[in-house]
């Protein structure tokens, strides 16, 4: 049977492909790199990493590192490091650069707060953009509890309490993984990481 042959590793190329022309103009890489470029990180509070004896990597292509790793569901410091030498797409977007594991951890630990502010400029954005639905529902004076819950009656005092308290645990919970020493360790955090998420996503809608 005749199958499909493969080009040969050491055949040259008489045409070269320049790195932009492998991620396409829709990759969401795309909007990451245009997004962190838009921020202003010294206001936002982020920190730059200490010189040690070569030039500090700039905190615009860590961030930009963090959140494809985010979005991509890869929080690990290790797998993000051996994602930068073999994912295409990062290539892309650090310039081939190649921090290692120790530096992104150390990212991460120093700007939590920065971070944070960054995910709720995500969210204005969003707003901005008539991505995220804001439905004022008004009524006149009269009390409506009907058949409701306590619990699953909300107003903007009870929502930001809330989402406080979601924030304050993400901040927990991603501390502890960047201090995590084995993977079901690791996997636990991350599991807590994304439900409180996710409830921040529910209580975001109600906002």
């Amino acid at each position: 049977m005749e199958y499909l042959q493969k080009e040969s590793r050491s055949q040259l190329t008489l045409y070269t492909t320049c790195l932009d022309d492998m991620i396409a103009a829709d990759n969401t890489v795309r909007a990451i790199d245009t997004f962190v470029d838009s921020l202003d990180l010294e206001q936002l509070g982020f920190a730059s990493l200490a010189s040690q004896g070569r030039p500090p990597y700039d905190p615009a292509d860590l961030l930009k590192l963090f959140i494809y790793g985010y979005m991509n569901r890869m929080r690990s410091s290790r797998r993000l490091e051996l994602e930068c030498n073999r994912n295409i797409e990062l290539i892309w977007l650090l310039g081939n650069l190649k921090p290692d594991h120790n530096t992104i951890s150390r990212f991460r630990k120093n700007n939590p707060k920065a971070i944070k502010r960054v995910f709720r400029a995500t969210v204005s954005i969003a707003q901005n953009h008539n991505l995220i639905g804001a439905t004022l529902i008004a009524g006149d004076s009269t009390k409506l509890r009907a058949q409701n819950s306590k619990k699953n009656n909300y107003n903007l005092k009870k929502v930001a309490r809330h989402i406080e308290y979601i924030d304050k645990k993400l901040e927990e919970h991603n501390t502890a993984l960047a201090k995590a020493d084995n993977d079901q360790e690791k996997q636990d955090h991350k599991d807590q990481i994304d439900k409180h998420n996710k409830q921040r996503k529910r209580y975001e809608g109600i906002n």
